[in-house]
């Protein structure tokens, strides 16, 4: 969109009388062909299209954002949310206009659309569903090493009717799956939560992946990925499983890559999916030549240590891919500390850091952060609350919102100077756009310079506030 904006003189001597006051020719006229999509944290402004503040550059003292296009660095694979069972219950129970006005607006395509172009789900239950459940769940002392009782019956109620509906609207939707615990028969506590899978059990497990993969792809659900284990050192949910290094390279190595070989299943199999303040997990899973070779890369939350640690895995590995998995926000959240710390630690820190995806946590909660399982997140708070038909629009909506709606999947990240006042991330569409995402990290305005090639700007950015810039 073209602005005409105008490039101001103003005199800064508030000494000087009337009669000393200079004379200026008319403001000169400019066109810039740059959109400006502005979010400040007093929510005055959400994802709003400017019409001011775009200037083209001229030689100035501000700091510059430089962007180099032909610096290249991962393809995206896209933002989103997980779809817990939860927040899949509430969408199904809303009716069915309500429903897909909602799923509209959250993966369409349209210029009021969020196009949210990742999902996750749980295999199984997370602890954000309203029962722990697993696809083979037996009464205690039975085993069933053939799987004969295998069913995912538990999310026909929610969760399919629900995926099916969103890839109606967007058929190509990235869907990545992970299961918070194995059946309890399966482990060694045999509880939904703690223990770890039992060594007699590895190969029957990696039988029930397969099985799941099918039983989805059978409903029309492709599952792009699959991480082998939520959280893997935290023992504290319900469900929940630990899973060692040394575990997990056993299991893919020896069980899940070729159970997955031989039934001639391509969905990607990716390691660790916790925490970036132990890279030595996912560094020994990939240094083992045999699990190496059956992994697509690693995935990561950020509940503790450092999100540049997601560089010192892929720096040892750099063949194999970086995701972004999971990042809450407790309720009843802030909207302006909120997007200042997801912007600069995930949908900025994140991708500057190789990861191929950025991903808030559950999607859906009720006013009460429901549905949650009997010691699963009691004060999770959702994309979005949904009461009834009623939706309430939270800080991970438009944080989600302000990147996936610009940067489409196989957009590729390009080079750009990080400023600590200025935290900033370019990508190149497939379409040929430039966008730049750029965060006001602190609590002034700031005046400042973007390079681009094609257009360089000068723009302002409130104090605290978000911009994405297209060209």
């Amino acid at each position: 969109m073209k602005f005409l904006l105008l490039a101001m003189l103003c005199c800064l001597n508030s000494a000087c009388s009337d009669d000393e006051m200079p004379v200026y020719n008319p403001p000169a006229q400019a066109e810039v062909n740059v959109d400006f999509y502005l979010t400040t944290p007093d929510q005055s402004s959400l994802i709003t299209l400017q019409q001011s503040n775009v200037f083209p550059l001229v030689t100035n003292n501000n700091p510059t954002i430089s962007i180099n296009e032909n610096e290249t660095f991962q393809e995206m694979d896209g933002f989103g949310f997980t779809l817990t069972g939860g927040s899949a219950q509430l969408i199904n129970n809303m009716s069915s206009g309500a429903r897909s006005s909602l799923l509209n607006e959250l993966f369409g395509n349209g210029e009021d659309d969020v196009a949210t172009s990742y999902l996750r789900i749980s295999i199984g239950a997370s602890d954000l569903d309203a029962t722990v459940f697993s696809y083979n769940d037996l009464s205690s002392g039975q085993t069933d090493v053939n799987l004969d009782n295998f069913s995912i019956n538990p999310d026909q109620a929610n969760l399919i009717p629900v995926l099916q509906e969103i890839l109606a609207i967007n058929p190509n939707i990235k869907i990545l799956a992970t299961p918070w615990s194995a059946p309890s028969w399966m482990k060694t506590n045999q509880s939904s939560v703690g223990g770890e899978l039992r060594t007699e059990y590895y190969g029957t497990y990696a039988n029930y992946f397969v099985k799941y993969i099918e039983a989805m792809q059978a409903e029309g659900i492709t599952i792009d990925a699959i991480t082998v284990q939520n959280e893997p050192e935290n023992p504290f949910n319900n469900p929940s499983m630990v899973m060692s290094a040394a575990q997990q390279i056993d299991f893919i190595g020896n069980h899940l890559g070729p159970a997955f070989a031989s039934a001639n299943i391509s969905t990607k199999i990716i390691a660790f999916d916790h925490n970036p303040d132990n890279t030595n997990y996912p560094i020994a899973v990939l240094n083992n030549a045999t699990a190496n070779s059956f992994i697509d890369g690693s995935a990561f939350h950020l509940y503790a240590g450092q999100i540049n640690n997601l560089s010192l895995v892929h720096n040892a590995h750099p063949d194999k891919n970086i995701y972004f998995t999971e990042q809450w926000i407790e309720a009843p959240g802030n909207f302006q500390e909120d997007i200042r710390w997801h912007f600069r630690e995930l949908m900025i820190g994140a991708p500057r850091n190789w990861s191929k995806n950025v991903l808030e946590w559950n999607l859906a909660a009720n006013p009460n952060n429901g549905p949650f399982t009997d010691g699963g997140c009691t004060n999770c708070l959702g994309a979005i609350t949904i009461d009834g038909n009623n939706i309430t629009r939270n800080s991970a909506y438009y944080i989600v919102a302000q990147v996936a709606k610009f940067v489409p999947v196989g957009s590729v990240r390009i080079g750009s100077n990080y400023l600590t006042d200025l935290p900033n991330v370019a990508y190149k569409t497939p379409n040929g756009n430039v966008v730049v995402l750029v965060l006001n990290n602190t609590d002034t305005q700031k005046n400042f310079n973007i390079n681009v090639q094609s257009e360089p700007i000068t723009t302002i950015l409130p104090a605290g506030s978000v911009g994405t810039y297209v060209w």
